[in-house]
């Protein structure tokens, strides 16, 4: 296993004499030493001793041989910030983060596999004739198909994880046809976890326990992507901005002041939709209407009041917002199956 772990630091990258930079290749060049090609060159920028040295262009090789990391390194003009490669080529592992706009890609040769880390929670992708009405959100994964020409709107922080898998071992494997259509904006916590994972090994100082364990991570990622990621029904994703950015939001904002009124009619106005549409999609990504996760965390809430606190019954029934302390024990029973008094009891004595 070959790792390749490069802090790249701005649009242009520092060369030393002639090091090569093993995300891009050498591009061919004419007989007056032009590119044959089209494709943005990438700048390279040197600053010594206060002065600026020449701009040079780096030599890349064919695009029709590239691999897909050396296309989108060269479409973003930098390099991954942190890469794994294995030693025969056929699988990369990669972390890309810097500021953007919106790009467009070129098909790459193998299939990618992207996992949201971080940034921007309300990426998109073009769809026909605009951009997507879903959006990708941090935890959220994403399939490209080979070939398959693609443009993302992040107009902020990019910061995403990759896996490109070379197509001959997913054709021997059988399970190419599963790669063949975009995924956009899919749960797929297992990928997730086993992606962030494997990220954080690579900022441990390399070891051969660590190479050993990054192996193992890589190989139960691989073997996940090869059985089906995500195995969900075509209702479960993928989630809307709506109900995945602002419902997130809305729910930490409840946890923390349960106390609040939070009535529907408020909670729809702020996010600028009906009541009925909050109602809606609320339920559709939590399973419980906003009036019962309010009262869920109150009552959540006055669990760990009632074991950490001396606090009388009407005073914690009005810190969490309740219009009386019979509604707060009517709806504490319903909610535990016993009174506070009997909750607080148990608590103590066990």
């Amino acid at each position: 296993m070959r790792i390749f772990d490069k802090a790249l630091r701005g649009f242009c990258v520092t060369l030393s004499g002639s090091k090569e930079q093993p995300w891009l290749p050498d591009r061919e060049k004419d007989d007056n030493g032009r590119n044959r090609h089209d494709l943005p060159r990438a700048a390279i920028a040197s600053h010594r001793a206060g002065h600026t040295a020449m701009i040079a262009a780096c030599d890349i090789a064919s695009p029709s041989t590239w691999h897909g990391e050396a296309i989108i390194a060269d479409t973003l003009r930098r390099g991954p910030e942190v890469s794994l490669e294995s030693s025969d080529g056929r699988w990369r592992f990669s972390r890309w983060r810097q500021f953007v706009g919106s790009y467009a890609l070129p098909g790459l040769p193998d299939p990618l596999f992207v996992v949201q880390l971080a940034g921007k929670a309300n990426v998109r992708t073009w769809d026909r004739d605009g951009w997507s009405d879903d959006a990708a959100y941090p935890g959220a994964a994403t399939i490209v198909p080979a070939t398959m020409q693609t443009r993302w709107l992040v107009d902020g922080e990019l910061d995403v994880i990759t896996l490109s898998i070379d197509s001959d071992e997913l054709r021997s494997a059988s399970v190419l046809d599963q790669f063949s259509r975009m995924r956009f904006a899919f749960n797929d916590p297992l990928g997730s976890a086993l992606s962030r994972q494997i990220l954080a090994e690579l900022y441990e100082p390399e070891s051969g326990a660590r190479d050993i364990y990054v192996a193992s991570l890589i190989d139960a990622l691989k073997a996940h992507m090869l059985r089906g990621p995500a195995r969900t029904t075509a209702s479960d994703f993928p989630v809307s901005a709506f109900s995945s950015y602002r419902i997130h939001h809305m729910m930490d904002t409840i946890r923390r002041h349960p106390e609040a009124e939070h009535s529907l009619e408020k909670m729809a106005a702020d996010a600028g939709i009906t009541p009925s549409h909050l109602c809606r999609v609320f339920r559709k990504a939590t399973n419980m209407t906003p009036h019962q996760f309010v009262l869920k965390t109150r009552l959540e809430r006055a669990q760990q009041m009632l074991s950490q606190s001396d606090a009388p019954m009407n005073v914690i029934a009005e810190l969490l917002g309740f219009g009386s302390q019979s509604s707060f024990n009517r709806a504490f029973l319903k909610f535990c199956g016993e009174t506070p008094s009997c909750y607080r009891n148990r608590r103590m004595q066990g």
